[in-house]
């Protein structure tokens, strides 16, 4: 399979990012085992040596009487961003941290994920479009 070149020029990812407010509420939270949760119903899974991180929606968690702490917005960056691109993370989340809104980053092959508390998602895709507008 031919996949597409990502974009590597910092300037280009930063006025083509296009921010999208994906819905829901998603948690943070890390198992011992997967097994209990349904495949399919993850984000994102992350194997560390304490256990493994997973994100999902905040409903599920619930569901499955998964504790966490941490209820997050999911934006993602419309830009195909090349993984050896150099500096997107560092402008978004200096920008992000400049408007004291805490960020949880995630690089998919084609797109950068960004986690902020759900309570400041408004205000990060702001910062964020405004950062397209500055460039």
């Amino acid at each position: 399979m031919d996949t597409p070149k990502g974009i590597t020029n910092l300037a280009t990812l930063i006025r083509r990012m296009e921010p999208v407010l994906n819905e829901g509420e998603y948690i943070f939270a890390t198992v011992a085992d997967l097994a209990p949760i349904p495949r399919g119903i993850t984000i994102c899974e992350i194997k560390e040596k304490e256990g493994t991180t997973v994100v999902l929606p905040k409903e599920e968690a619930i569901r499955l009487g998964i504790p966490f702490d941490f209820v997050a917005a999911w934006i993602t960056l419309n830009v195909h961003s090349a993984l050896e691109a150099v500096g997107l993370t560092a402008a978004f989340a200096t920008a992000l941290g400049d408007a004291g809104i805490s960020c949880n980053v995630i690089a998919g092959y084609y797109h950068d994920h960004i986690f902020v508390d759900h309570h400041s998602a408004a205000k990060a895709m702001d910062v964020l479009w405004k950062m397209t507008e500055d460039i």
